[in-house]
């Protein structure tokens, strides 16, 4: 069977992220990170009204047009806010100048995704957040039985003990954390920038019992991501947004404060109490 060749769009995409972000702009991996979802996004929602597959789209399919339909969708589907829209423009909008500079035949077209402007207006509402007796019940949703659960336990109160950002607690290797005294974690944040953050006793606690978990079903190694998924992968941003809302719904179910709350994994860092779990 004759192997298909990949599309000029798959070619282009792959050096944006291996060669041009990394290399020539200098971008950090969170902002690498932030890029990429938004490309995984518009790439989704492209496929999903040209009714082909992700693999087969061609630069043509990147227009104004349907730009300006996904970011409508952001917030009518996804219920994203004005600066999660604009996050995601400025990353297309980089893209398109990449690919003008690649392909400058395709200028006109890349030039009309260009000149979409950013949305203006304040916030539609205040960033939502755990109240405390919230935040119990969300802690015991997670059914800590399960090599699933324990790894989410472990997550969440990795999150609330150190404030950290969520793309910081994902990109977290083992070798990162510090499993006795004195507790703390090394965390590597925007401009390549490190910190220690001390970490409390029972915290600790369900780390140490993720990570034996873990052990038990993946090859291990220091340099081994702390959280993946099933197969092994390292957990995204996405995965994490899923699991809040699946917890947040269960707990919902027991505490009708959080029915109808809006919360996102950065609310981890609004909660400031010296609660411990």
């Amino acid at each position: 069977m004759k192997r298909k060749s990949s599309t000029e769009l798959a070619q282009l995409i792959q050096r944006f992220f291996e060669e041009y972000l990394p290399n020539l702009r200098g971008m950090s991996s969170h902002t690498i990170g932030s890029y990429r979802d938004a490309v995984v996004l518009f790439l989704r929602f492209l496929a999903r009204h040209t009714r082909r597959r992700i693999e087969m789209l061609q630069i043509t399919d990147l227009t104004a047009a349907r730009v300006e339909n996904f970011l409508m969708s952001l917030e009518r589907e996804r219920g994203n806010g004005i600066a999660t829209r604009n996050t995601r423009l400025a990353a297309l909008h980089t893209f398109a100048r990449f690919l003008a500079v690649q392909r400058p035949q395709r200028l006109a077209q890349l030039q009309c995704v260009l000149n979409i402007p950013f949305k203006r207006g304040a916030r539609d509402a205040p960033i939502e957040y755990f109240e405390s007796s919230e935040l119990d019940a969300f802690f015991r949703s997670i059914d800590r039985k399960s090599a699933c659960g324990i790894r989410d336990y472990a997550l969440f109160a990795l999150l609330f003990n150190s404030g950290a950002r969520v793309q910081e607690i994902l990109n977290l290797r083992v070798q990162d954390l510090r499993l006795e005294p004195p507790y703390q974690v090394r965390l590597h944040g925007k401009g390549n920038r490190v910190r220690l953050c001390p970490l409390w006793p029972a915290t600790i606690k369900c780390l140490r019992a993720h990570l034996e978990q873990q052990a038990r079903i993946h090859a291990d190694s220091d340099n081994t991501r702390v959280f993946r998924n099933r197969n092994g992968e390292p957990l995204t941003r996405f995965g994490v947004r899923y699991l809040l809302r699946k917890y947040v719904a269960a707990a919902a179910t027991k505490t009708a404060t959080l029915r109808g709350k809006r919360l996102h994994p950065h609310c981890m860092r609004h909660y400031l109490s010296s609660r411990t779990m």
